[in-house]
């Protein structure tokens, strides 16, 4: 084979290898296996999508009375919309307890990168054990995906600076999240209530958090008082 050939050849094998590493470069980018990113996020797998439960803080406080958490509901705390937990569901039903991550402690330095947003080191634990397992990542991806879907979401300022509590519908809410999240379609969004105040607003959105989804089952547990009591977060 003569000196032209032999180059010819070489810069063929060079261009293949550069079209392989590029391929593979591709093949990462597109990756939705575990653990895989789209737009920055961990994505996991094992599931439809998540719920993210939204929880007026003033309510489950109210609710619960004496068993409510001291770190949430004690002297001197004053939370509003707080993440009471971003939940991998199914279209019909939810996986909860996955193994082996049940078992898993959430590690200091996650649980204190949330805790502004769920401000309790039993419910941090407890939604990892319950629901975090299941999504197919890690405690910090799964806590770092929480704060995100949390991020994303625009909360109506519902109390409007009162000081008492007052009664409101749980439509009402929920035109009030539409309000402020005009991407948010209608059939994304239900409202629950504990006893007879308001607990969660609770969203369904893609794992990779891109878009909001449909849950007809979610829905159909919004609350089904006429009115639910709204206490002032103040």
């Amino acid at each position: 084979m003569g000196r032209q050939s032999m180059a010819n050849l070489r810069r063929i094998c060079a261009l293949l290898c550069v079209f392989a590493i590029a391929a593979c470069s591709l093949e990462g980018d597109v990756d939705d296996q575990s653990g895989a990113k789209s737009g920055g996020i961990p994505v996991g797998d094992g599931f439809d999508f998540y719920v993210l439960a939204l929880s007026w803080s003033p309510g489950y406080c109210r609710s619960q009375g004496d068993r409510a958490n001291r770190q949430q509901c004690g002297p001197g705390t004053s939370y509003e919309w707080i993440a009471h937990g971003l939940w991998p569901q199914f279209h019909r039903g939810y996986p909860e307890f996955c193994e082996p991550g049940t078992r898993d402690r959430v590690p200091d330095a996650v649980s204190d990168g949330v805790f502004d947003i769920m401000p309790s080191s039993g419910l941090i634990a407890h939604q990892w054990r319950k629901h975090g397992a299941c999504s197919g990542l890690d405690a910090g991806d799964y806590f770092f995906v929480t704060r995100k879907a949390y991020d994303a979401i625009e909360k109506p300022d519902i109390d409007a600076g009162r000081s008492q509590a007052f009664s409101e519908t749980h439509n009402a809410i929920e035109d009030a999240f539409l309000s402020a999240n005009p991407a948010m379609p209608p059939e994304a969004i239900a409202v629950t209530c504990d006893r007879r105040f308001l607990r969660d607003v609770r969203i369904c959105m893609k794992p990779d958090l891109s878009d909001y989804v449909s849950c007809p089952e979610v829905d159909r547990r919004h609350c089904r008082l006429p009115r639910m009591v709204v206490p002032p977060a103040n």
